[in-house]
This record gives C-alpha cells, structure tokens and sequence, in this order.
C-alpha cells in the first residue's frame, strides 16, 4: 500500500468504493456544523489506491513514519449501516486500535484529538456497547 497522504487536516479516507453517493452523503455529514457550531476539520479522499484498507494495514503504516495521530475510515459497514459510523484509527500510542463515530460527533473526536485536549483512550473507552460513539453521556 502507498503511504497515507499527506494532509492540511485530519484524515478520512475511503476504503470502500461500492456507493458514490453514500460517500458524499457521509463526507457531507461530517462536515455539517454542530448546534453549538463546531465542525471537523477534515479533508476526505477517494483513491481507489487505498480500497479495503484495514486498521490494521494502517497499524503496519504507521511505524513507517507520517504525520497522522489517527485517521477516520469510511469503509464497507460505514456505507451499510443507517447511522454511518465512521471507523477511527489509532495510529499513535496503540496503533490500530479501532472504534465507530457517528458523523454528528466528529467534530468532537477530530476537535480535541487534534489539539491535544484529550486522548484517544478517552474516547474509545466512552462508546456505547455497539461500539460506537455518539456523545459522552452527560451522567458522567
């Protein structure tokens, strides 16, 4: 596999290539702006280069260097499933480690993790039992 690219912003990339207009649906989705007005700041790529990429090929990757703490996977269960859970890849301190994010919450992930704010185990570790994060429950 070709190294990830190089990117302004964090990193969603397309491993899956059966449905264009789910893609964009998704992409357009992350992008949205939340109720208090955060956005992800993300670039999406299409390369049929990186079709079936798995977390775990990005784990392999990342001991070869880059500049991605993590990356956002939109792969075959991303365009299946109703909610669109995008897979996010740890790259950085357990490479390959892997949960789902709702788009909705993205800017959440992307934000803090970009910034150093917060840690990806804090995320991974607040997903509901689908293994999916939509939000930290506000009980907490």
């Amino acid at each position: 596999m070709k190294p990830l690219p190089e990117t302004k912003d964090s990193l969603v990339l397309r491993t899956d290539f059966s449905d264009d207009a789910a893609w964009e649906a998704v992409c357009a989705a992350i992008q949205e702006p939340s109720e208090d007005g955060f956005t992800a700041c993300v670039e999406c790529v299409s390369d049929p280069g990186y079709a079936g990429v798995t977390a775990e090929r990005l784990a392999a990757l990342a001991g070869t260097g880059g500049s991605h703490a993590f990356v956002f996977l939109v792969d075959r269960e991303t365009l299946s499933r109703p909610e669109r859970p995008v897979l996010v890849v740890d790259l950085l301190e357990e490479p390959g480690r892997a949960f789902r994010v709702i788009p909705d919450a993205m800017w959440s992930i992307e934000n803090n993790l970009s910034l150093g704010n917060m840690d990806y185990d804090e995320f991974a570790d607040a997903v509901d039992p689908d293994g999916v994060f939509r939000c930290f429950d506000e009980s907490d």
